[in-house]
């Protein structure tokens, strides 16, 4: 495929037919091959580090324990089946219930069926104010402490929900492919990817004692090189939008580390970072809660930085006279109305992953002030906030860098008028058609 950008003007006839040729085959390279390669030059060094530090920090697996400790979930578990639910006084089972909660206990009869005891039987009390009820012939997951007396050995801790969760991801997966086609099976294998990484390097790498703020860059670094990459080609555009993430990444990094330890922010603020560091003392829960920022924002990160270059590169194409300035003020027209919508987006998934913090506003009896400035609701602000202006920042940093990249090495101009235009010729197109037909011939 030709460059038209790089031919000079020529008789009428070529332009018209390479506008055409373009727009049936797609249009040339918007960028050079010197300019490509300063791209290259500034990305395949930080990708090697990356990859560097992956080898170096790689955990080789979560640290290995004596046994379970039976905290949290770190228990022995079976399976189990619901035989039997009857309804009992409370008060025959010596359960208090607070007042206010009427009614009848729930007394479930439950088989074991998996591991040593399977076909063993024990009973749980259900008291009329618990959230979790059961049904006959309901599938549960129970804990098993065989050290504890045997009446006291096997405890409901869960329903068993394996199978409505993989039907839902099945469903989600046929979803994106019939939509997305190839597009969306390389994003399910991105997603795998991210997955793959979280679990194999991230968690394990943490646990193992390693910085957690230096494994989630390391780590997010190789999600969002591999990601987009890969949804989206190896190209310039993506490169654009690989830029424009690394740098709204380490503005979040950085606000992140100020105001958390400006805040004293500790990260320890419920059960379960506090189950995680008494397991494993050596883990810096602070940097675990931005490492936690970090990863967090860098989904809807990458969203941003790919809208805004592709949009740019589409305003490119429509007018390729377009300069930088044009091109930009064009993108932020158009990203001034993503910033509304992600930064929202962004709020809402905080807020709806929090919302039991929310509810402490409603019901505290000793002010919204205090409420919001404690450590527990700070830290979801914090959390909240910093990720927000990384995504505000991403939008103009992207655009610009976009316009820059695709108006290099570019005409500045537009070409020079033929010297002899079409609609001149109406008169004449007896002649146009004879000369072409020549041109045709000696080709």
């Amino acid at each position: 495929m030709s460059r038209l950008d790089d031919q000079p003007p020529g008789p009428p006839h070529p332009p018209a037919h390479g506008h055409a040729h373009g727009h049936q085959h797609g249009p040339a390279a918007p960028v050079s091959a010197r300019l490509r390669k300063v791209i290259a030059a500034v990305l395949i060094p930080f990708a090697a580090v990356m990859a560097a530090g992956l080898v170096l920090l790689w955990p080789g697996g979560t640290p290995e324990q004596d046994g379970h400790t039976g905290v949290g979930f770190d228990q022995q578990t079976e399976q189990a089946r619901v035989t039997e639910v009857t309804e009992t006084p409370c008060e025959e089972l010596g359960v208090q219930v607070p007042r206010g909660n009427p009614g009848a206990c729930e007394r479930a009869t439950v088989e074991v069926t998996s591991g040593p005891d399977a076909g063993r039987t024990f009973t749980e009390v259900v008291p009329p104010d618990a959230t979790q009820r059961f049904d006959v012939g309901q599938e549960v997951v129970v804990a098993y402490a065989p050290d504890a007396p045997e009446e006291l050995q096997y405890s409901v801790r869960d329903v068993d929900r394996q199978l409505p969760i993989l039907l839902l991801a099945a469903i989600f997966a046929l979803a994106v492919v019939v939509v997305g086609r190839l597009r969306g099976l390389l994003a399910l294998v991105g997603l795998g990817v991210s997955f793959s990484v979280l679990t194999l390097f991230i968690l394990p790498a943490i646990l193992h004692g390693s910085n957690p703020l230096v494994v989630a860059v390391i780590g997010g670094s190789v999600i969002m090189l591999t990601t987009l990459y890969l949804t989206h080609g190896v190209n310039a555009r993506t490169s654009v939008a690989v830029l424009g993430t690394l740098v709204s990444l380490l503005l979040i990094g950085a606000l992140g580390s100020l105001f958390i330890g400006w805040a004293h922010l500790t990260g320890n603020t419920d059960e379960q970072t506090g189950l995680v560091h008494s397991l494993y003392p050596g883990i810096e829960v602070r940097g675990l809660l931005l490492a936690g920022i970090l990863i967090g924002s860098l989904g809807v990160l990458d969203d941003v930085t790919v809208t805004q270059t592709s949009v740019v590169w589409e305003l490119k194409q429509a007018d390729p006279s377009a300069g930088w300035l044009t091109l930009y003020r064009s993108g932020m027209r158009i990203g001034r109305d993503h910033i509304a919508s992600v930064v929202n987006t962004l709020v809402l998934a905080y807020a709806g992953a929090a919302l039991p913090l929310l509810l402490l506003f409603m019901i505290a009896r000793s002010g919204v002030s205090s409420v919001a400035f404690s450590e527990l609701v700070s830290e979801e602000i914090v959390r909240t906030l910093v990720g927000s202006i990384g995504l505000v920042a991403s939008v103009p940093v992207t655009t610009l860098l976009a316009a820059l990249v695709v108006n290099a090495d570019r005409p500045s101009s537009a070409p020079a008028p033929a010297p002899a235009p079409l609609p001149a010729q109406a008169g004449g197109g007896g002649t146009a058609t004879s000369r072409h037909r020549r041109r045709k011939r000696r080709r």
